[in-house]
């Protein structure tokens, strides 16, 4: 939700080339879950709640930690958006769920109602893949749900921190109004959004803190109605400092809501975490879950390859990531579409571009491959033997389309040549584009 809403709200002042998924961002994703145990570390208001993963774990966790509830929010855990107005397979609407426990409580034993409440969640939700706009329509299965408390809402806002390229540092946006339509009440009424860049407290832009006139600031935007307006700013700071300390690059709540006893809750928790801090987050980054991403970036990524899948039928396999919008754009001006690219990097070894291949040609959409390797510390030669080799290893079914120039160049050709393999050889970039077009759609 919030990458719609941020592209509008700060595209004036960043150089952003449009939406995330066509400018991928190297970043950790956690699940609602973990974000509201990793607030509530830091002092910041969350719902009581716990994730379960099976019918026992949900049995046990109504007997433990909710015996007397006669509300309950059940969430869906899946690393993507929309997930309150996404649609199961199954054919269940909706991926959040009030489920009121009291008409069962009063007419049933206790032991009925859990039975009752766990076929809601197990039949319903767990192991049951889940479509929201955010997650294309393959969907992400739903491994976990997340039991909340009920909590009686009086006012939902809007709040998030994420990084300001202008400024090189943090901004905030806060709006007195929340919910799903964020992206549209922004778009119809923008005086509604406050925006804090920090800007206007430099000596707090670089520091674990934000000033007390800087959070306030921020409170005033969200215009809570009835909340206590110095414990809101301690919320806003807690949240201020969790987003430094952390070195996430997105923290999102929405809503942020207002309780009937006047507190201000965090009812949602969405935290994206910079890739270069893994280092020094390892208990964060241990929060990774793999099942949710895509395989073949995962597997890439053990090999210390970078691949992003889009949604052509042409494979790409290049050296560096600038060659490779290169490629991808020439390969669009004659007409043919990418179905990734897979940057080897400038040091790639012979099994690294064999594991490439592999990656590559496990792509069922994908009818050619083009290989674009400008040799520098990235040697042709080394690509070659990679190429002559994973042929033969994956035994490939589609035609593959080799440009070659740089460092070792007059080798790699001749590895090529002499492989005896039907590989098609390009002198130029677009040349090449042109073979690979030509191949993939004949």
């Amino acid at each position: 939700m919030v990458r719609g809403l941020l592209n509008k709200l700060v595209s004036r002042s960043l150089s952003v080339a449009g939406k995330w998924q066509h400018h991928q961002l190297r970043r950790l994703n956690i699940h609602e879950y973990q974000g509201a145990e990793l607030m509530g570390k830091h002092g910041v208001n969350v719902p009581r709640g716990v994730a379960v993963s099976s019918v026992e774990e949900v049995r046990k966790a109504i007997k433990e930690f909710f015996p007397n509830e006669k509300e309950l929010v059940v969430k869906s855990q899946i690393l993507a958006g929309g997930r309150g107005l996404g649609t199961f397979k199954s054919g269940l609407q909706g991926g959040v769920h009030i489920v009121k426990t009291e008409q069962y409580y009063y007419y049933f034993t206790a032991v009925i109602f859990i039975i009752i409440f766990i076929i809601i969640i197990s039949g319903k939700m767990l192991g049951q893949i889940l479509v929201t706009k955010q997650t294309g329509s393959q969907g992400k299965i739903v491994s976990k749900v997340y039991l909340c408390e009920k909590l009686s809402l009086v006012n939902e806002m809007y709040f998030a921190i994420t990084l300001d390229r202008t400024t090189a540092g943090p901004i905030i946006i806060a709006c007195s109004k929340g919910g799903t339509s964020i992206e549209d009440l922004a778009e119809k009424f923008p005086d509604m959004i406050i925006k804090s860049s920090l800007q206007d407290a430099p000596d707090a832009l670089f520091l674990s803190r934000i000033t007390d006139e800087g959070a306030a600031k921020v409170v005033d935007g969200l215009a809570p109605k009835g909340a206590d307006r110095n414990k809101s700013i301690e919320q806003v700071k807690n949240l201020y400092k969790l987003f430094i300390d952390c070195d996430c690059t997105l923290l999102e709540i929405n809503p942020i809501a207002e309780t009937a006893d006047n507190q201000l809750v965090a009812a949602d928790a969405k935290l994206n975490f910079d890739d270069n801090a893994a280092y020094r987050q390892k208990e964060i980054f241990a929060l990774r879950d793999t099942t949710q991403e895509d395989p073949r970036e995962v597997t890439a990524a053990k090999a210390d390859l970078n691949y992003i899948g889009l949604d052509g039928e042409i494979g790409c396999m290049v050296n560096g990531a600038g060659l490779a919008m290169a490629t991808m754009d020439i390969i669009k001006l004659h007409g043919g579409t990418p179905a990734n690219f897979l940057d080897v990097g400038g040091n790639a070894s012979e099994g690294q571009v064999i594991e490439a291949f592999k990656i590559l040609t496990a792509d069922d959409k994908v009818k050619a491959i083009l290989v674009n390797i400008f040799g520098g510390i990235m040697k042709c030669d080394v690509i070659a033997s990679g190429i002559v080799n994973a042929a033969k290893e994956v035994a490939l079914k589609v035609p593959v389309i080799v440009r070659l120039e740089g460092t070792n160049v007059d080798q790699g050709k001749r590895i090529l040549k002499e492989s005896g393999m039907a590989l098609i050889t390009a002198e130029d970039l677009d040349d090449a584009a042109q073979k690979a077009v030509k191949a993939a759609y004949k």
